[in-house]
């Protein structure tokens, strides 16, 4: 690995090969990525966070019926004319802002065959660099992004670093949950993870969430990584077999987490993000409060 690859974080894979069953019938023709959070796809946000922690370079991992991202992320000559031409400048300029926001690669994962898999597939775009992986399912609002957070982690221990978030009570089993000894505070060098664990084995309450800063090393193991839960290959195996020959570390990162890939998750994160927004916020807040539940 080059010294400048260890350095800096310059590429991030976005997983996106997904079926989304659990948004069906609205998944039915249209990516799950692209549902709307107020008036944003859910992948723009996590787009969003890697160019304000300086990634540069964008990979998404795509598969049959997901062409809507690609064309989200391209220039849209016609739209933007027609609201030019209707004096809609704001809105034709947000429009070109998107396009024109970072540089992207797209790669087809021909089977949705888990996590890890996708990771895998973006192996020749990644080549040996250090990279960020962001999962569009959890949009996590803090004041530092939550990925430039764990680069920061990454900078001083030069190894994997994974998000983290505490999760109390039976919900723990939705998770891949951690072991691991604290060496500072919030980071922790991880000593085992277990993927979706009973609540009575979870070796903690500490849960990893969809961000995560990977070595390339960590292609190896996902090649010879079998198929687990779901007969997927899943990304925490790989690490826990990466984590026999290198260190690898947790960080429970500051910020909200909503799971935008639930429906519950995902109507609780339209209002809250509604709530902070200035254009329509105070009159949703008044709304809410007017509601006879």
């Amino acid at each position: 690995m080059s010294e400048r690859g260890v350095m800096r974080i310059r590429k991030a894979v976005f997983p996106a090969a997904g079926l989304g069953t659990r948004f069906l019938p609205a998944t039915k023709a249209q990516p799950k990525e692209m549902l709307p959070l107020v008036d944003k796809p859910l992948i723009q946000y996590a787009v969003e966070e890697a160019i304000q922690s300086g990634i540069e370079q964008m990979i998404i991992v795509t598969g049959r019926g997901k062409n809507a991202i690609e064309d989200h992320f391209d220039i849209a000559f016609e739209l933007e004319q027609a609201l030019e031409e209707r004096g809609k400048r704001d809105q034709a300029e947000e429009i070109r802002r998107i396009a024109e926001m970072t540089r992207f690669a797209y790669v087809r994962q021909k089977k949705a065959l888990g996590l890890g898999h996708a990771i895998l597939v973006a192996r020749d775009l990644v080549d040996d660099e250090p990279f960020a992986v962001l999962l569009g399912d959890d949009v996590i609002d803090a004041p530092t992004p939550c990925v430039r957070q764990l680069m920061a982690v990454f900078e001083r221990y030069r190894a994997p670093v994974i998000a983290l978030m505490r999760i109390e009570g039976p919900e723990i089993s939705r998770f891949g949950v951690v072991r691991g000894e604290m060496v500072e505070p919030r980071v922790y060098r991880l000593l085992d993870m277990v993927e979706k664990p009973r609540p009575e084995d979870a070796p903690s309450n500490l849960a990893i969430v969809g961000r995560y800063i990977l070595t390339p090393d960590i292609f190896e193991e996902l090649e010879v990584t079998p198929p687990g839960a779901g007969g997927e290959i899943q990304l925490t195996d790989a690490l826990r077999a990466l984590l026999r020959r290198r260190p690898i570390y947790g960080y429970e990162f500051e910020g909200r987490r909503y799971d935008a890939g639930d429906k519950l998750g995902f109507l609780i994160a339209t209002v809250e993000l509604a709530l902070k927004r200035e254009d329509i916020g105070e009159a949703f807040r008044t709304y809410l409060k007017g509601l006879q539940l």
